[in-house]
């Protein structure tokens, strides 16, 4: 059964997502993909996952961007979603897809080390 906040979190997650596509047209903010959104039991902060395709540079070019957009998107949130108080966003790189890259690449390594030895 959900609670109101994994609900309103499911809903952050669907407009931000939307509005970066759409409603932003900040040139930092590069391919960037929302992974997750949690929101506090009392809906007054949001910290909002997210990964960039690219390098170094593409990722801290797009956070300045996403925290240049913060109020916007706060703004639009507590508008769509109606809510009383709009929560406060917090951004936050999601490195759980590099990780994966990365035992993914290990466990390739360790198959062709295996395949050598044969």
């Amino acid at each position: 059964m959900f609670n109101r906040s994994e609900k309103v979190a499911e809903a952050i997650h669907e407009l931000v997502s939307g509005l970066i596509v759409k409603g932003m047209k900040d040139p930092r903010i590069g391919f960037i993909t929302i992974t997750g959104v949690k929101v506090t039991d009392d809906i007054r902060q949001a910290t909002i996952y997210y990964t960039v395709m690219g390098d170094d540079e593409a990722r801290v070019s797009t956070a300045r961007g996403l925290a240049s957009a913060t109020g916007f998107l706060r703004r639009e949130i507590g508008k769509q979603l109606r809510l009383k108080f709009a929560p406060e966003l917090h951004f936050k790189y999601d490195q759980s897809i590099e990780y994966g890259n990365r035992i993914d690449q290990l466990l390739k390594e360790i198959e062709t080390e295996k395949g050598s030895d044969d």
